[in-house]
C-alpha cells in the first residue's frame, strides 16, 4: 500500500437524531470509498417524539467516545494515515442557520484533528446528505454529473427542502426553491407513529406496517396541498390522527401518511421542474426517502432521472461529510 493510497478522510456528523462518524479513502481511480459509516442513535424516552436541544448534546457527548473508538479500531486495521477531518458545523448552508447539537460534532472534530494534526474543514449537514445519496445511488461516478446543477431533496424529521444545488469546491451553492410550510415529512411520520404508540423514530414500522396493508388495501382521498414548491403537512397530521380514531388500523394510517408524502413530494418536483426548459436530474436524500413506498410514486412516468440515497446513506450520517472532507482537502 502506497502513501497516498493510505491516506484517509475522517467525518463527525451530530444531528438532532443520531451520533455519526465515517472514514472514506480514496481507491486507484481516484473514487471515495467509504469504509467505515458509524452511527449511535440517541436515546428517546418512550412515547416521546424526539429530543431538546440540550438533551441531544448531552447524548452527543456521551456517545463521541464510543464513536472515537471505532474510528481508531478501523484506522488501526486498515493502517490508514489520517489526511484531513471535517464536521457538519450548521443544519443548512443558509445564513443564519444553528443548531446547537451541531457545537459537539465540532469539539470532537477539532480534537480529533488537534491530536492527527492536520487541517479541519466544516460543511453544512445538509450537504453531507447531498453527498452521501451522489455517493451511494451512483451519481457521483457519472462523468459530467458535478460539472452542472441538479435538484436536490433533503426529507427528513428536521428538514422538508429542495435545492438547486451546483456543485463547488468543498461542497455546494444552493438555490432553496421548495419547502414544507409547517411541519416537516419525517415529523408527521414520527408524530403519528407515537400517535399510535410506536417506537420513535417511527419510519422503519411504519413503512413495515404499510406494505402490509397494502398488500389487499388501498389509500384513496389524497388531497394535497402543494404551491410553487411549497407544501403543506399539518392538515396530514389531522387526518391520520381522525383516521386512526374511526379505524384504529395502524397499517391503514401508515400508508396513508407515506402514501401522501410521496404525493406531496412528487407534485413539489413536477411543479419546481416546470420552471426550466431542460429537466433537472433529480437526487433525493435523508431519512425520510429511505422509504420504500414512497420511491415509485417520485419515479413513475418521471421524464427526469431519479437517484436515491440507499437506506444506510438516507438516515443521518457522516459519509457524506467524510467525502466532502477527501475532495476539500485534495482541491
Amino acid at each position: 500500500m502506497t502513501d497516498t493510497a493510505a491516506h484517509c478522510y475522517v467525518g463527525f456528523d451530530t444531528s438532532n437524531y443520531t451520533t455519526s462518524a465515517a472514514i472514506t479513502v480514496m481507491d486507484e481511480a481516484g473514487h471515495p470509498q467509504v469504509v467505515a459509516n458509524i452511527k449511535i442513535p440517541l436515546p428517546v424516552s418512550e412515547g416521546a417524539r424526539g429530543l431538546r436541544q440540550s438533551d441531544a448534546v448531552f447524548a452527543h457527548v456521551k456517545n463521541l467516545p464510543d464513536a472515537i473508538r471505532q474510528l481508531r479500531e478501523v484506522i488501526r486495521e486498515r493502517e490508514l494515515c489520517v489526511a484531513a477531518v471535517g464536521y457538519s458545523a450548521t443544519p443548512r448552508d443558509a445564513e443564519g442557520s444553528y443548531m446547537p447539537c451541531f457545537l459537539s460534532g465540532r469539539v470532537a472534530a477539532e480534537a480529533f484533528s488537534a491530536g492527527a494534526d492536520v487541517p479541519i474543514y466544516a460543511f453544512s449537514h445538509q450537504s453531507g446528505h447531498i453527498m452521501a445519496a451522489l455517493y451511494s445511488s451512483g451519481a457521483l461516478f457519472e462523468e459530467g454529473f458535478l460539472a452542472k446543477p441538479f435538484l436536490a431533496f433533503h426529507v427528513s424529521g428536521g428538514t422538508t427542502e429542495a435545492v438547486i444545488s451546483t456543485p463547488r469546491d468543498g461542497g455546494f451553492d444552493v438555490d432553496l426553491v421548495g419547502y414544507g410550510a409547517d411541519l416537516h415529512a419525517g415529523q408527521v411520520i414520527d408524530r403519528t407513529g407515537v400517535m399510535m404508540g410506536l417506537s420513535f423514530p417511527c419510519g422503519r414500522e411504519m413503512e413495515t406496517l404499510a406494505t402490509e396493508y397494502m398488500k389487499n388495501g388501498s389509500v384513496k382521498g389524497l388531497k394535497v396541498c402543494v404551491r410553487d414548491g411549497i407544501c403543506h403537512l399539518s392538515g396530514l397530521e389531522n387526518q391520520a390522527a381522525d383516521l386512526w380514531r374511526k379505524t384504529s388500523d395502524a397499517g391503514h394510517v401508515s400508508a396513508y401518511v407515506l402514501s401522501f408524502i410521496g404525493k406531496t413530494l412528487r407534485c413539489m418536483t413536477d411543479q419546481i421542474q416546470e420552471k426550466f426548459e431542460v429537466p433537472l436530474p433529480v437526487v433525493y436524500g435523508g431519512g425520510v426517502m429511505s422509504n420504500k413506498l414512497i420511491r415509485p410514486m417520485l419515479t413513475k412516468k418521471a421524464p427526469w432521472k431519479c437517484y436515491y440515497a440507499e437506506p444506510a446513506f438516507s438516515a443521518d450520517n457522516a459519509a457524506g461529510v467524510s467525502i466532502l472532507c477527501a475532495k476539500a482537502y485534495l482541491k
